[in-house]
Parts: C-alpha cells; sequence; structure tokens
C-alpha cells in the first residue's frame, strides 16, 4: 500500500520513506523505459536513412507515421516521469497527498491508483470540463 489512512495527517518518517521509494521506483522504471525506447527510435532513424532505395510514397508515409509514434511515446514517458518527479518533490515539501486546486486530502483510494495525483477527483473533474 502506497498510503495509508492518514492522509491529511502527519505522516512517520516510515510512510514517507515507503511513499518515496514506492515513486522512486516508478520514477526509475519509467527512466529504463524511456532509455530503451530512445534506442529503438535511434535505430529506427538509421535504417530509415539507410533504406530508402525504391521507397514510394506508401513506405514514405510508414516512415513517417513509425517515426512520430515513437516521438509520441518518448513524450509520454517524459511527461509521465515529470509527474512522479513532481509528486517525489511534494513529498520533500510536505503537500504530497493534498490536493493542488482546492487544499483538501487527495482520498487514499485515489492516491493508490494514481500515486502522482496532484488534485482530488473533484478538481480534476473541473479542470477537464474547463478543456473540453
Amino acid at each position: 500500500m502506497l498510503v495509508d489512512d492518514t492522509v491529511g495527517t502527519t505522516r512517520s518518517q516510515t510512510e514517507i520513506d515507503q511513499i518515496r521509494q514506492s515513486l522512486q521506483a516508478r520514477y526509475d522504471e519509467l527512466t529504463a523505459e524511456y532509455d530503451q525506447a530512445l534506442v529503438q527510435s535511434q535505430v529506427l532513424r538509421l535504417v530509415e536513412v539507410g533504406d530508402t532505395a525504391g521507397d514510394d510514397q506508401a513506405d514514405s508515409g510508414t516512415k513517417t507515421a513509425e517515426r512520430d509514434t515513437a516521438q509520441s511515446l518518448l513524450r509520454t514517458i517524459l511527461d509521465r516521469r515529470a509527474q512522479y518527479e513532481h509528486a517525489l518533490g511534494r513529498l520533500e515539501e510536505g503537500t504530497y497527498g493534498w490536493c493542488e486546486g482546492c487544499s483538501a486530502a487527495i482520498p487514499v483510494e485515489r492516491l493508490e491508483i494514481f500515486p502522482s495525483a496532484t488534485t482530488c477527483v473533484t478538481c480534476k473533474q473541473t479542470r477537464e470540463r474547463r478543456a473540453a
């Protein structure tokens, strides 16, 4: 369990250490995933550069789509990693588990599912409605 029912109260050093360890482990996983995706993207580029003889429009379009997909994956991983980095910073500041929108405690269930959450469900829904 990443957090316990004491969200919104002072956590013990043991609880903070457990949360930090969990967040750091996921951050490290995302870093490894990014490194692997970056290598795959570079290999894709090398193959693309070296293998253009006889390409028609369909081949060119496929290569462009593959390149775009690889770049999108890299951006997604970096974004997720930044979320965990932000969560680690909030943990150090003592604001982890508190909503950045309304300052209420983020429900334990939300943090269990989405450990890098920065908002409560209500504030998240409000943001999504405004963005739509």
